[in-house]
């Protein structure tokens, strides 16, 4: 039975070689049933035939048969032969075993039973089996008994395999926590060992258990040296203030189980007896049951951290200190809200606010314009500069008395680590003036660039204004060459020459004036005069203008004489330009009224007309240089633009005032001058001056002196001395300074009329070589130029010259020089 069984066993290691069972088993064939979990009942195992002889499935089969409660021994098989060959059985019909869940039949159980254990070992514990097969009875007692000892040594073999699994189980567990634990404590050592904080471990008694490296270098202790140690031996602390020892945090966090951090200013003792400045912090260690095992003491250097402390706060404090005395610049920090949380000298200067009044207030109805507030502008500022970091302002800003300034500054948002906005920090500076100053130079520039596009204009207009006479002058040159028989026609020319020599001679007048007025180098001299004479002046000044464009003029002067110091000559051009520009702007045919009266301490003259009126755009512009209103291309009058700028300015010299005024285009306009009765200074008459008067007054008679005309420009040398010799002179002339000289010797004249810019040798050299003669010390020298400010007639009396004419010479101021001289000889350097 023992030899079956061990072949049985070897052969069940091949479960799917079912020859080799059956042959063990002494039968021709074995088929073996496996119980399948899904359905309940047994089927064919691997590797034994899965269907009948008819070709039906087992499983079918089976199934049906169970389903239907049939007994597992009346399972209705078709005919013997396939009966036989479906349950394995070769030649024996009726020694045939059925077993179906594991339930046999009654026949011939006990001989096969041993045998079942062993085949379901062999078929690896599947389940129950249905064996079929022919034997004898021996074989099958054999079979039961083979399989209950088979089954009591597999219950043994489970029971073992059991235990061996628990303690495998248990081994495994062991080993794995004490790997872990391993690897913790190795963790754990290369942790303390890399970081830069200093760790002692102490047990429950405060005994020191363990150093890091970091901790054997700030105390001097080695970790061996100090194991075992009460940790005050190792760690000794003592505050660096008071010199007193310290509490160890470990000893609360031992008798408390809580962590302790170290209070400020605390120092550690090394070994050697230096110190250090620490920071700590002690924990407890705990076990799995919170059982407090010792306590870990974590502490650091904290050296260099106290070195950036004081530069830091050596540093706010200087950032602070020069923020307080910083006066041009507002300096001072809000909290998220705006509410002002800082304040320096420059809020104060700036905004006008004290400390006590500044801190606490809400910056955006403090400072900011009511306009600005009500437009969102410092909530915009404000959320730009929490979104990029700062925002710019350069806007109008409000003191806290009320008043505006032009700041310029910013704002600037400070964020916590986390990121979250905790204040504003603005700084604006007063820019008032420089505001001011850049307006003022934008100003400029647009009015530089209007007074370059008025030269250009200007310009453009000298040109016409000096070509309109130089071409009747020049024509009236050849038609006085074809009339030289004609008396008459000779005399029209030359009225019509004077005329427009005329018209040059007051451009070229008022270019001058304007420039010497620009240049603060025109003088009045004032004197008492009536007003009538110089209206009457001024109204025979503009008659030929006026009567030439066919207006009427009107004019109306109190019976009474008004009087008042002014210079008259300036005055009577103030007035005959007024004429001229009514007589220029006023239609053909047009009508022109000037009038003057009294005003309490002013008289008041007033000059209008009804022409074509001045555009309410330019009522305040009128007077600028260059400005002239535009007038209809059919009107010929053109103009340079500055008659009105020298009025002004003449009118403004006198302490006066002239206003214009205008219902607008077609309506006509009106100049009203307003001068104190009671003026400037009285200055002495010019010659010019004195000799129009002498001129109205009739006090002409002609000379006989011996004049030398002296010019390097030959025709004009030869026109003056014309017009001397028309006067009953003897004339001679030199065309430059050395020739001047030469004549001056030769000729000995009474009188010189000498130009002062000429090549070779200028007027005032000739004068001085002159003076430096005998012959020449009382020779009358009357320098003839361009210039004629006092310091020009200064300098020509300093070299030599008794009198100081402009060019172009008066015929009229000459010939009463000449009377004078004449009448009195002796008179001599009168200025």
């Amino acid at each position: 039975m023992l030899s079956l069984l061990a072949e049985m066993a070897n052969v069940a290691r091949r479960p799917s070689s079912a020859k080799s069972l059956a042959k063990c088993l002494g039968v021709h064939d074995l088929v073996v049933f496996i119980k399948d979990p899904e359905i309940g009942v047994l089927l064919p195992a691997p590797g034994f035939p899965q269907t009948l002889p008819e070709g039906r499935v087992w499983r079918e089969f089976l199934t049906e048969s169970v389903a239907a409660g049939v007994h597992a021994a009346e399972l209705p098989f078709p005919d013997p032969q396939t009966r036989q060959e479906a349950v394995g059985v070769a030649t024996d019909e009726e020694t045939v075993l059925v077993l179906i869940g594991g339930k046999p039949c009654p026949e011939a159980v006990v001989e096969v039973r041993l045998l079942l254990p062993l085949l379901g070992a062999a078929l690896q514990g599947q389940g129950a089996v249905l064996v079929a097969a022919g034997h004898s009875r021996a074989a099958r007692r054999a079979a039961a008994e083979a399989e209950a000892l088979a089954g009591a040594l597999d219950a043994t073999r489970r029971e073992l395999q059991q235990a061996l699994h628990a303690v495998d189980q248990e081994l495994t567990q062991r080993k794995l926590a004490e790997q872990a634990l391993q690897e913790e404590r190795d963790l754990l050592t290369v942790t303390l060992t890399s970081i830069g904080d200093a760790v002692i471990t102490t047990d429950t008694e405060g005994r020191i258990t363990s150093l890091n490296a970091m901790a054997e270098s700030l105390t001097g202790w080695a970790s061996a040296e100090a194991a075992g140690r009460p940790l005050d031996a190792v760690f000794r602390i003592v505050n660096e203030q008071t010199r007193r020892t310290v509490d160890n945090p470990a000893t609360r966090t031992l008798r408390e189980g809580v962590i302790v951090g170290l209070a400020n200013h605390t120092v550690l003792v090394r070994k050697d007896g230096t110190e250090r400045p620490i920071d700590d912090s002690a924990a407890p260690i705990r076990d799995d049951q919170g059982q407090v095992l010792g306590c870990v003491l974590v502490f650091r250097d904290i050296t260099e951290r106290r070195k950036a402390e004081a530069a830091l706060q050596e540093n706010e404090r200087r950032f602070r200190t020069l923020v307080e005395q910083v006066k041009d610049y507002a300096i001072f920090m809000t909290d998220a809200e705006g509410r002002a949380t800082s304040w320096n000298e420059g809020v104060r200067r700036v905004l006008g606010f004290e400390e006590a009044d500044f801190l606490g207030q809400d910056i955006v109805p403090t400072i900011f314009t009511p306009e600005d507030v009500e437009s969102g502008v410092p909530l915009r500022e404000l959320e730009q500069a929490a979104a990029t970091g700062k925002a710019g302002s350069d806007r109008w800003m409000r003191r806290k008395d009320g008043s505006r300034f032009f700041a310029t500054g910013t704002t600037a948002a400070l964020h916590d680590k986390a990121g979250k906005l905790v204040n504003f920090m603005k700084v604006m500076r007063d820019q008032t003036e420089q505001k001011r100053l850049e307006d003022e130079l934008r100003k400029t520039a647009a009015d530089l660039s209007e007074a370059n596009r008025r030269k250009s204009e200007f310009l453009a207009t000298l040109g016409h204004e000096l070509r309109n006479p130089l071409a009747p002058i020049r024509m009236g040159l050849e038609l006085m060459k074809m009339a030289a028989d004609s008396p008459a026609k000779m005399e029209e020319i030359r009225g019509m020459m004077e005329r427009q020599v005329l018209q040059m001679v007051r451009l070229i007048d008022d270019l001058l004036d304007v420039s010497r007025i620009t240049r603060g180098k025109l003088q009045l001299r004032i004197c008492r005069v009536a007003v009538a004479n110089v209206v009457q002046n001024a109204v025979e000044m503009a008659r030929p203008f006026i009567d030439e464009a066919d207006h009427q003029l009107t004019v109306a002067v109190p019976p009474q004489p008004i009087h008042l110091d002014a210079d008259p000559n300036r005055l009577a051009q103030v007035f005959s330009n007024l004429l001229n520009n009514s007589a220029k702007y006023t239609p053909e045919g047009g009508h022109i009224w000037l009038s003057a009266e009294r005003q309490g301490s002013d008289v008041v003259v007033t000059i209008r007309d009804n022409g074509i009126g001045i555009p309410a755009d330019m009522q305040t512009s009128i007077f600028e240089m260059f400005t002239q209103v535009d007038r209809p291309l059919e009107q010929g009058y053109t103009g340079l633009g500055i008659g009105l700028t020298l009025v002004k300015q003449l009118v403004e010299m006198h302490g006066g005032r002239i206003d214009a005024r205008s219902e607008g285009s077609g309506r006509g306009s009106a100049f009203e001058v307003r001068l104190p009765l009671k003026g400037r200074e009285l200055r002495v008459q010019s010659p010019e001056t004195e000799a129009l008067l002498a001129l109205d007054s009739g006090l002409w008679t002609s000379s006989k002196l011996r004049v030398l005309v002296v010019d390097d420009n030959k025709d004009a040398a030869e026109m003056l001395g014309m017009v001397v010799k028309a006067l009953g002179n003897e004339v001679r002339t030199a065309y430059g300074g050395p020739q001047g000289v030469e004549a001056a010797e030769v000729f000995r004249p009474d009188v010189v009329l000498m130009d002062l810019r000429m090549p070779e040798m200028s007027g005032y050299e000739a004068a001085r070589h002159i003076r430096e003669q005998a012959w020449g010390k009382d020779m009358t020298l009357v320098a003839l130029t361009g210039w004629g400010q006092d310091e020009d007639k200064q300098q020509t009396k300093e070299a030599g010259f008794n009198h100081h004419f402009v060019k172009p010479a008066e015929p009229a101021a000459l010939q009463k020089l000449f009377a004078e001289l004449q009448l009195n000889s002796s008179t001599r350097g009168i200025w």
